[in-house]
């Protein structure tokens, strides 16, 4: 064999060789087992009813175009914190005082993480038993290359900070993520080092480095929001929500629970287990009173819901999220009623299911983020206005949907309701219903709440859709518009949303 041919012959075989290692690298990641204490779906708990409650941040706009802003949920976990006595267990995804092009902006930005940040280090000075753990994504640091002044600040006042281990989870972009892993996460420092290219999270902020875009271009995360204490009174008490400690999302609009009770405890471990397989090997000591398990529900408390006196409330996380709104959609028919109020709607799964839902005869409303505003960025409008139209026109108009009016903010909401004439099913807290939130890629924390629906938390959370969805506020705020108005036929859109969506190349 000539020297020319087997230089041929040496060339395939090296890029077969490559080839193979790409493919496999992206096949095992994308597959591998969730690390333990995720994809949860704990059994129901029985919690008394006024221990759950609902909260809102509404962000409108009047006839002229002036923001009406109501935000309430951080003022409530401002409220957790300073109750709290034993311990405070926190996990968010946005933790920053980046503003993006929103400085400008005519809604007034709250400074949430300064906010967050100086009640923990007040709270640990007045209490310095006070055990804090901060789990957060390494998004707040530019993957290394732009350390945090905030999480430098908690650390100094005996703050236990946890950066998430993201190789840890699942990659939801395979066909990038396996060429990282190969050839440029081993190398990459971690992202550490000067930078030199633009920081695309704030355009304000210096220069990061390849190796923090590098790391970025995995697009997963750690999108929890969660906030779990004791009350002060040795019980448990948490808040789970859609909302980020983060000042460009402080006028955005979302949704939250508060929860008093051991079903918690099941999602305090959760959040001990990501924090372990992210390098924290310190403990938690919890109150006597919280140690035992929660209490499982049992049919003797049916009598005790119907009345409206008790809830049942689970803790779903990351795919035990989807495999319980499946469950339930797919039990709906004559009679039922599925309302959602979404940031990002893309799931086949979800999509598929609420197509058939229809079908059996349940009642479909949906109000959804036009997906136009990102932090002062114009987008597209992908994956909302092409999934919209794909369910209104195959559904032959019988599926309803409207837009909410954002004026540079987002509809960053997460909630699910579906009900009946006797119940109100519902979840809420990080999980948009797209691939990389339900299927086990990010890390994600939600809760399933069950109550009556003559019940008052059933009639506050109806009454909050409702005021969006016919824009009943009193102050002639236009909460949301019609389909047409951002409704996106064409087939080269719809198509993309496919292609973005079953390969990870994308960001929702």
């Amino acid at each position: 064999m000539s020297s020319p041919s087997r230089f041929r012959l040496w060339r395939r075989l090296i890029l077969a060789a490559i080839a193979i290692a790409w493919a496999g690298t992206a096949y095992w990641q994308s597959h591998k087992d969730m690390p333990q204490g995720t994809s949860l779906a704990a059994p129901w708990s029985d919690v008394p009813a006024d221990r759950v409650s609902f909260i809102a941040d509404i962000t409108g706009a009047d006839a002229y175009g002036r923001p009406i802003v109501s935000q309430a949920i951080f003022d409530e976990v401002l409220r957790v914190i300073r109750s709290a006595r034993h311990f405070i267990v926190l996990d968010y995804f946005l933790f920053n005082s980046w503003h993006g092009q929103l400085a400008g902006s005519s809604a007034p930005l709250r400074p949430l993480s300064a906010e967050l940040r100086d009640a923990l280090i007040a709270q640990r000075q007045a209490h310095p038993d006070l055990q804090v753990l901060f789990i957060t994504d390494p998004i707040n640091e530019v993957y290394g290359s732009d350390p945090s002044r905030d999480l430098k600040l908690l650390r100094g006042a005996g703050v236990d900070v946890v950066v998430t281990d993201l190789d840890r989870l699942r990659d939801s972009n395979p066909i990038y993520s396996g060429l990282w892993r190969l050839g440029i996460a081993w190398w990459d420092g971690g992202g550490g080092g000067s930078g030199w290219l633009p920081n695309p999270l704030d355009e304000d902020d210096r220069p990061i480095t390849f190796g923090a875009w590098a790391r970025l271009v995995n697009f997963k995360a750690n999108h929890r929001k969660v906030l779990i204490a004791d009350d002060g009174e040795e019980h448990l008490t948490g808040i789970v929500a859609s909302a980020n400690p983060h000042d460009a999302s402080s006028v955005h609009s979302n949704v939250a629970t508060r929860v008093t009770g051991q079903v918690l405890l099941t999602l305090l471990q959760s959040e001990m287990s990501v924090a372990r397989f992210s390098g924290w090997h310190g403990t938690l000591n919890l109150p006597a009173t919280v140690s035992p398990g929660p209490t499982a529900s049992t049919d003797n408390d049916a009598a005790g819901i119907s009345a409206g006196r008790m809830a049942r409330v689970r803790v779903i996380t990351e795919g035990g999220i989807l495999r319980t709104l499946l469950e339930r959609i797919e039990s709906t028919g004559q009679g039922d009623n599925i309302d959602i109020a979404m940031f990002y709607l893309s799931s086949r799964a979800i999509v598929e299911a609420l197509l058939e839902a229809n079908r059996r005869g349940a009642a479909i409303r949906l109000i959804l983020d036009p997906n136009k505003d990102a932090f002062g960025h114009q987008k597209s409008g992908i994956p909302n206005t092409s999934v919209a139209s794909e369910l209104v026109s195959t559904s032959d108009g019988k599926i309803h949907v409207r837009w909410y009016r954002t004026h540079g903010e987002q509809f960053h909401t997460k909630l699910v309701m579906i009900y009946g004439a006797q119940r109100l099913w519902l979840t809420l807290g990080s999980a948009n219903l797209t691939r990389r939130n339900l299927g086990d890629y990010n890390l994600e924390a939600n809760l399933a709440i069950e109550v009556a629906r003559s019940s008052g938390l059933a009639t506050q959370l109806l009454d909050y859709f409702e005021t969006l969805w016919s824009n009943r506020a009193a102050l002639g705020i236009e909460y949301t518009a019609d389909f047409a108005v951002y409704a996106e036929p064409a087939q080269s859109q719809y198509w993309l949303y496919r292609l973005m969506e079953v390969t990870g190349l994308s960001t929702f």
